[in-house]
């Protein structure tokens, strides 16, 4: 058995947001996998009414958190989300003061990583990728059964 030290080696995270309409209901998926490569935490959550680029920031500040919570302390982050990626990145500004709120809270979570990559991975290309949007949308339609039985 190899031991994998948790601080030290390089952990990966795969989110993405969704929203049915734009604002709409909105959810996000994310999984976590260790350095070994073994899938560690899946969580799916539902947001309320929102919009797909806070979906796609919420996902990644989630993936953030667990994987700090996990340990990490090394990271690589994917989304199919270009504009998140850009933004993070530095080479899209962040104009909007609901964005730049969220991207403070991406800025405090990245500030305590050794090193952390946001990645862009293009959709349905990564099996991990294909299992997030599942996810979500899991979300979204526990969401609208949960809704639709209370009335």
């Amino acid at each position: 058995m190899t031991h994998v030290d948790a601080t030290s080696s390089v952990w990966e995270a795969f989110c993405d947001g969704a929203s049915r309409g734009n604002p709409g209901p909105a959810a996000f998926g994310l999984l976590i996998s260790d350095p070994g490569g073994s899938v560690v935490k899946e969580v799916k959550q539902f947001l309320g009414l929102n919009t797909n680029q806070v979906a796609e920031y919420e996902g990644l500040i989630r993936a953030l958190q667990e994987l700090l919570a996990a340990g990490a302390r090394r990271a690589r982050v994917f989304t199919d989300s270009e504009f998140v990626v850009k933004q993070v990145s530095g080479e899209y500004r962040v104009r909007d003061e609901r964005m730049k709120v969220l991207m403070a809270r991406v800025r405090e979570l990245e500030s305590r990583f050794e090193s952390l990559s946001v990645l862009h991975v293009r959709r349905s290309t990564h099996p991990h990728n294909k299992r997030v949007d599942q996810l979500a949308n899991m979300a979204l339609d526990e969401a609208k059964k949960k809704s639709f039985n209370d009335n």
